[in-house]
């Protein structure tokens, strides 16, 4: 049986726990708290056709997407705290960060949408050229959750 050339979406999911403050918030958010994380990574491409190939038949090997994954976002993210770099819980961050805890400074407000476009930059470039990243989700709790679509990005 001769098959079609189709493209086809492969998801992989991870779970982190991260905690975070929202600088500036007039919520509760404001204050240092966590989350347990669950993030689905979806990538798009043709299954490889070529039958000497070891992946053949497979779009990507989800243990090279793991390992992807892991290294950009989960082994960096999991058990650290992230402030936004001009938090004026610096002080706090910097102590902690002498007591030997993971903290992270960003650029940016560490909100779940920010979180998801800063991993989808991460995670595309280190994917194959012959896969492109379909979307994130970032589940948050279990009733929130942000959503990244690389076709509502494309410039």
């Amino acid at each position: 049986m001769k098959m079609k050339m189709s493209k086809i979406r492969i998801t992989k999911q991870f779970n982190f726990e991260t905690g975070h403050a929202l600088y500036g918030y007039d919520g509760k958010c404001k204050n240092v708290h966590g989350h347990s994380y669950k993030l689905s990574v979806t990538v798009i491409g043709t299954p490889i056709t070529d039958n000497t190939n070891v992946k053949w038949g497979m779009v990507i090997d989800f243990s090279d997407l793991k390992k992807i994954v892991k290294e950009e976002v989960v082994d960096v993210f999991d058990h650290a705290i992230v402030f936004n770099k001009n938090t004026p819980h610096i002080n706090l961050a910097m102590n902690m960060r002498e007591e030997g805890h993971n903290v992270i400074l960003a650029d940016y407000q560490p909100t779940s949408e920010n979180m998801v476009i800063d991993f989808a930059e991460k995670i595309k470039k280190r994917l194959p050229k012959t896969i492109k990243l379909f979307s994130l989700r970032l589940q948050e709790t279990d009733s929130s959750c942000a959503e990244w679509f690389a076709s509502d990005n494309e410039a």
